[in-house]
C-alpha cells in the first residue's frame, strides 16, 4: 500500500484530490449501482476488456483501437513465444535477431521500440538495466497466457511513461474448478525440443495455477553466409528458455481477497557476435548471453457498499540480471542489473448505468547497477478516469494523470475516447485523442560520457478515428482506423558538441489499419488485415528504421470435423529502411520484402490427448529482419498435448 506520507505537501496537493474523488462522490449521495454491460442489442455480445479503462468494459464502449488474442487463438496456431503471437497483429512490426532468445523489438504504429508499455498481470516488465529500457519480447513463453490485449495509441493518461505507441497487456490463466493437469512435448527442426507442464484449480475460497516451461533450439542458422570470412564456418545459435510461473489467490471473506503472482525466467543464448573493427564482421567463436528475470506482484482487494466501491492495494517488483561473455574480446564477463519497485492504490466507484470513476496513486522507483554506478529515479503519480454514457449509445472515456519524476519534474498527460453505437446498422464509430511521454532511461541520464542528467522526457500527441461494421448477421465484419502521432523532444546522441544525449529529434507517424473477417460456413473462419504506416524523422525527412510501409496478413481456420482443426497463416511485409550489420551507423540499406506462410494442424485423439504439428515458413523463404540476421527457414514440428482432471468438458484444451 502506498504511504501517502511519502508525498511532500507541495507535491501531494495536486494528487490528494485525485485520491479521494471516489469517496467524495459516493459520500455526496450520488446514486450508484454495480455497472452492467452495454444496453445495446449488440453491446452485451462484444468481448470484455480491461486495458483501456482498468475495469471490465465491453469493447463496443471503447473509443480506442484494441486487439484481443485469446489462449485458444495461440493454441490453434501453435505459437510458443510472444514474437510468434504478435507478428501478424495490425499496427505492429516485430523485429527479432534470429529465433528463440534473439533480441526482439516491437514498433507500434511506427513509434520507437521503447514506446510501448508492456504489462504481465499488472507488472511493468520493461528492463531498467538496458540503455533503451525496452522490453525483450523473446523472453516470454505463451504456455500460461489467458489473453493478450493490445491497445494502440498514446495511453500515458492512465499508464504514465512508455505508453506513446500503446500498451500490450498480458493476462495469465487463473485456476478454477477441480485440479487440472496439463503437459506438452514438442520436437522438430533446428534441434527444437519444447516441454511444458502445469497444474491449476481451486479449492474452497482459494485458487492456484503453477507452470514450468522449457523451450530449446540447438542449431539455428542466424549469421548470413556472405558476412563470413573465406573459409570461416558458421556457428549456429543455441538458445534455452526456462520459465517458472505461478498465480494464487484466496477470498478471505465475501468482500476481501488477496492475490500473489510470480514469474522467473532463465535464458541462455550462445550466438555469434561481431568484431569491433570497421567494418565489423562475425567473430569466429560464439559469445554467451545469460539473463535472469524475476517478476512478482501482491494485491489486496476490498469491496464496500455492496460492491459499488472497490479498493485495490498492490506492490510489484521487477528484477533483471544480464551477463555477456565474449571469448574473442578477451574481457571478463560484463554484468548489468536493474530493478523496479512499485506501490499502487486504485479506487473504483460504480455509479450505475455504465458510469464509473477510477482513480489511483503510484509510487515507483527504478534502480540500475552498471560499471560500479547505482543510480535511481523515483516517480510518484496520481490519475483519474471517468467512463460514462453521454447520450443513448454514446459512450466516452476521459482520463488525466500527473507524474512527478525526481529527474525531470512534472508531466501531465490526458486522453479522451468517445464511441458511438448506431443501433439501426450495428455500426461502431470510435475516436481518441491523447498525449504520451517517455521518461529518460537511467543509462541515458547517468552512465557513460554521453550521460546527461538534464534530459527531458520524450513527448507525443496522437489521435485516431475508425469504425467497425458487422454485416450478414455478423458473418462478415470489416473495419478501419486512421491514426496520426506527433512526437518531439526525442532523445539522441549529439555527434558534435556537447557529445552527449540531447532532446532534439522530432518524428511523425501516420497510417491506416484495416481488416475484413468472414465466416462463410460454420466450420471456416477467415480474417485479413492490412496496415499502412508512414514513420518519418522530421529533422531529416527520412523514413524511420525498421518500419515497413505495408504489412498484410491472412488467417484461415477450417474445422472439417470436431476433432480436427487446420490453420493457415500468410504474412506479407514490404521493404523497409535499415542499417547493415557490418556498418550499423549508416541508415540507407533497403531490406527486401518477404512473404511468410505457416500451416498448423491438430487432432484430438481423446478427451485428454491431442496430437499436433506445424510447418513454419512453408515456402522456405530466406530473408533477413533486421539486415544481417537470418530468420528461420523451413521448419517442421510435431508433438502431443495432454490434459486430465478438471471439469469434464470433452475438450483437450
Amino acid at each position: 500500500m502506498p504511504n501517502l506520507a511519502l508525498f511532500s505537501s507541495r507535491r501531494a496537493s495536486a494528487l490528494s484530490l485525485v485520491a479521494f474523488v471516489p469517496v467524495l462522490i459516493y459520500a455526496s449521495g450520488a446514486s450508484a449501482q454495480q455497472a452492467q454491460s452495454a444496453g445495446t442489442s449488440f453491446g452485451a455480445m462484444t468481448p470484455i476488456v480491461v486495458t483501456p479503462t482498468l475495469i471490465p468494459t465491453p469493447v463496443a464502449e471503447i473509443g480506442g483501437d484494441i486487439t484481443v488474442i485469446t489462449a485458444a487463438d495461440i493454441a490453434r496456431k501453435q505459437e510458443r513465444t510472444l514474437p510468434d503471437v504478435l507478428k501478424d497483429v495490425p499496427g505492429l512490426n516485430v523485429v527479432q535477431t534470429g529465433g528463440l532468445g534473439g533480441q526482439t523489438s516491437v514498433f507500434m504504429r511506427g513509434t520507437n521500440s521503447n514506446h510501448t508499455k508492456v504489462l504481465i498481470d499488472g507488472i511493468d516488465v520493461s528492463d531498467p538495466s538496458t540503455p533503451s529500457g525496452a522490453f525483450d519480447f523473446s523472453q516470454i513463453p505463451t504456455w500460461d497466457i489467458e489473453r493478450i490485449e493490445i491497445l494502440r495509441g498514446p495511453q500515458s493518461g492512465l499508464y504514465g511513461s512508455d505508453a506513446i505507441g500503446g500498451v500490450i497487456n498480458i493476462i495469465t490463466k487463473r485456476g478454477a474448478g477441480p485440479a487440472k493437469f496439463n503437459a506438452l512435448a514438442e520436437g522438430g527442426s533446428f534441434g527444437t525440443f519444447n516441454q511444458a507442464a502445469g497444474v491449476s484449480g481451486s479449492q474452497g475460497r482459494a485458487n492456484y495455477n503453477f507452470n514450468v516451461v522449457h523451450l530449446r533450439t540447438a542449431d539455428l542458422p542466424v549469421t548470413p553466409a556472405d558476412l563470413l570470412a573465406s573459409g570461416e564456418a558458421r556457428n549456429n545459435d543455441f538458445a534455452s528458455n526456462k520459465t517458472f510461473s505461478g498465480k494464487a489467490g484466496v477470498d478471505l471473506t465475501d468482500n476481501f481477497s488477496v492475490n500473489v503472482i510470480g514469474r522467473y525466467v532463465d535464458t541462455l543464448l550462445r550466438n555469434t557476435t561481431d568484431t569491433s573493427a570497421f567494418p565489423s564482421a562475425p567473430e569466429a567463436t560464439q559469445a554467451t548471453q545469460r539473463e535472469h528475470a524475476f517478476f512478482t506482484r501482491g494485491e489486496a482487494k476490498l469491496l464496500s457498499f455492496d460492491g459499488r466501491l472497490e479498493n485495490k492495494f498492490g506492490v510489484a517488483f521487477t528484477h533483471y540480471t544480464r551477463s555477456n561473455t565474449d571469448v574473442d574480446s578477451g574481457n571478463s564477463p560484463s554484468t548489468f542489473s536493474g530493478d523496479r519497485t512499485k506501490l499502487n492504490w486504485q479506487g473504483t466507484v460504480h455509479l450505475g448505468a455504465d458510469r464509473t470513476i477510477v482513480t489511483g496513486l503510484e509510487d515507483e522507483t527504478d534502480r540500475l547497477a552498471n560499471l560500479g554506478l547505482t543510480p535511481s529515479v523515483r516517480d510518484r503519480a496520481g490519475f483519474a478516469e471517468l467512463h460514462t454514457p453521454i447520450l443513448p449509445n454514446l459512450f466516452a472515456t476521459a482520463s488525466v494523470r500527473v507524474d512527478d519524476n525526481s529527474s525531470f519534474g512534472k508531466a501531465v498527460t490526458w486522453r479522451l475516447a468517445p464511441a458511438y453505437l448506431v443501433p439501426e446498422t450495428d455500426t461502431q464509430l470510435r475516436a481518441s485523442y491523447g498525449t504520451g511521454f517517455k521518461a529518460p532511461e537511467l543509462s541515458q541520464l547517468f552512465v557513460g560520457t554521453s550521460a546527461n542528467a538534464a534530459l527531458r522526457p520524450e513527448k507525443s500527441r496522437g489521435w485516431d478515428v475508425g469504425f467497425e461494421q458487422p454485416l450478414l448477421g455478423n458473418k462478415l465484419r470489416l473495419g478501419a482506423t486512421y491514426f496520426h502521432n506527433s512526437i518531439h523532444d526525442l532523445i539522441t546522441f549529439a555527434p558534435t558538441v556537447p557529445f552527449q544525449n540531447v532532446n532534439i529529434n522530432q518524428a511523425t507517424t501516420y497510417g491506416l489499419e484495416s481488416f475484413v473477417a468472414v465466416k462463410p460456413t460454420q466450420t471456416i473462419d477467415l480474417r485479413a488485415d492490412y496496415t499502412y504506416t508512414v514513420a518519418r524523422n522530421d529533422n531529416t525527412g527520412s523514413a524511420l528504421l525498421r518500419r515497413p510501409k505495408n504489412k498484410a496478413s491472412l488467417d484461415a481456420t477450417w474445422q472439417p470435423v470436431d476433432a480436427l482443426t487446420l490453420t493457415t497463416e500468410i504474412i506479407y511485409v514490404s521493404t523497409w529502411l535499415d542499417a547493415t550489420r557490418d556498418n550499423p551507423t549508416i541508415f540507407t540499406a533497403q531490406a527486401a520484402p518477404y512473404t511468410l506462410v505457416n500451416i498448423a494442424a491438430e487432432y484430438r485423439l481423446t478427451a485428454n490427448a491431442t496430437l499436433f504439428g506445424r510447418v513454419d515458413n512453408l515456402l522456405d523463404r530466406h530473408y533477413q529482419e533486421p539486415i544481417g540476421f537470418l530468420q528461420p527457414s523451413l521448419g517442421i514440428f510435431a508433438g502431443i498435448r495432454v490434459a486430465w482432471g478438471g471439469a469434464p468438458t470433452g475438450n483437450a484444451n
